[in-house]
């Protein structure tokens, strides 16, 4: 009863929380892609609109390493990403999962009530985060903000983190395609890498401007250097701004994972109660999907802020220093790893890198392989994907494994599942350590999140255009 009790305290909070009514029908397939772009437009717009009031955002952001899993954007609206709907999301769930709340999805008004605590816990995670990003001066020192600026500053960001949150409602109530969360995620991803690829801006890195954007500055060099192959070498190599090679490995990475997605274990299945009637269960090799590198992104990403605020403000002590020291790199005001415990957990920036201390190179493949392995065999039971959850399904479906009796299908399940899990788990945290090794832009992280992201839409519309045919058959 306590778990009732628990969502009871949401009760007085429902009819003043705003909510996206579902639809009464199934909306069209061409409108859900319209309403999908119209979602899309709005967060690229937000993501571009700066943050009234604030000061100066140039110096090192503690959230670096965060913003490609948030969809964030700094100084602007978006400066929140869809963080509060994440982090209220996993909470819920793991609370659900450990029975400290206990949900009856039979009944309509506990699935409301669920839906709505994890809305409020998202607008309160909104309303705390904004508070310390003002208050511990990333928009500029509050003293000389003034409170009413602060104040205006927070209030923004909750309203951004409101929208963000009924933008993600519109989609995953069937208006749109997929959710928010990973439209927003994907599209982060997939601007970055544009940006850096055909950027028409210039930037001084002391041997006069050059192109930002690979591309454009290989044509550049192309057509006003001379030496064509050492225009060539220059545009393929150059430092500290993106080249024509990680291009090259961004696109091997994303074939790479598209051509794996369709490694899979087919399990015949067959009716027990109507004879004849067969089908398949597939087991993917990313069976977890996006999750394992997305919870272990999150976790490393939270201790590099705590690691880098302590650094900051503790630059003696002791343990502060084991768990991490931070220095900038290549005059730039961005602060990276350069010693403790943090450091043999960040990726090695380039291949380079790893031959200058293969040490640091080796304890980081080794954590990210095993953590996702880990934490991918953790998440088919708390997400309900499970050799236990699947034998119930599929025993509530009245489907049974072919050559299987009910009672040994748990046990042909359990071999199966949870090592595709680890095994998938694994595969996508060596894509990631490769994705940072070639230098790919966007992140290992970010191009796996996107790949997988795109793949999954990819489905969505062939399931739509086979039913729109199936319907027209009829």
């Amino acid at each position: 009863m306590s778990g009732f009790r628990f969502l009871s305290l949401v009760r007085p909070f429902m009819p003043v929380l705003p909510e996206v009514s579902a639809p009464e029908r199934k909306v069209p397939f061409q409108q859900r892609v319209m309403w999908t772009a119209i979602v899309l437009a709005i967060f690229l717009v937000s993501s571009q609109i700066p943050l009234y009031g604030i000061m100066s955002s140039d110096s090192s952001d503690p959230l670096y390493w965060m913003r490609v899993i948030l969809a964030s954007n700094r100084g602007t609206l978006m400066e929140l990403g869809i963080s509060p709907i994440i982090t209220s999301g996993m909470i819920i769930q793991l609370l659900a999962t450990a029975n400290l709340v206990q949900v009856d999805f039979t009944l309509k008004e506990d699935r409301a009530l669920l839906g709505g605590a994890q809305k409020l816990f998202a607008l309160i995670i909104s309303l705390g985060q904004a508070t310390v990003y003002v208050l511990t001066g990333m928009y500029g020192p509050p003293r000389e903000l003034g409170a009413g600026v602060c104040l205006l500053l927070i209030l923004q960001l909750v309203v951004a983190g409101l929208i963000v949150i009924l933008l993600d409602e519109l989609l995953t109530k069937g208006y749109g395609l997929g959710s928010g969360i990973s439209l927003f995620i994907a599209t982060n991803v997939c601007e970055t890498i544009m940006w850096k690829a055909f950027s028409p801006t210039t930037v001084n890195t002391g041997r006069g401007p050059e192109f930002e954007g690979a591309v454009v500055a290989l044509f550049h060099l192309l057509f006003t250097w001379h030496n064509k192959t050492r225009a060539l070498k220059e545009a393929f190599f150059r430092e500290r701004l993106p080249n024509v090679s990680e291009l090259i490995a961004t696109l091997v990475v994303f074939l790479i994972v598209i051509y794996m997605q369709g490694f899979r274990v087919e399990i015949p299945i067959k009716s027990s109660r109507f004879r004849g009637q067969r089908g398949t269960f597939p087991v993917k090799l990313f069976y977890t999907s996006n999750m394992p590198i997305m919870l272990l992104s999150a976790l490393t990403s939270n201790l590099f802020i705590i690691s880098q605020m302590l650094a900051m403000r503790f630059p003696t002590n002791f343990f502060v220093n084991m768990l991490g020291t931070w220095s900038s790199v290549d005059d730039s005001v961005q602060l990276h790893a350069v010693g403790g415990v943090v450091y043999y957990l960040s990726p090695p920036t380039s291949l380079w890198s790893v031959l200058q201390d293969p040490i640091h190179a080796t304890i980081y493949i080794a954590f990210m392989l095993t953590a996702c392995a880990v934490l991918s065999t953790i998440w088919i039971e708390v997400s309900g994907s499970g050799p236990r959850d699947v034998a119930k399904q599929l025993k509530d479906n009245q489907m049974v494994i072919a050559g299987y009796r009910d009672a040994s299908m748990y046990k042909e399940l359990k071999r199966i599942i949870p090592t595709a899990a680890a095994f998938g788990g694994a595969t996508i945290g060596a894509l990631s350590v490769v994705a940072d090794l070639s230098g790919a832009l966007g992140s290992g992280t970010g191009i796996l999140l996107a790949v997988t992201i795109i793949y999954s839409y990819f489905e969505i519309g062939i399931k739509e255009s086979q039913g729109m045919n199936g319907g027209m058959a009829d």
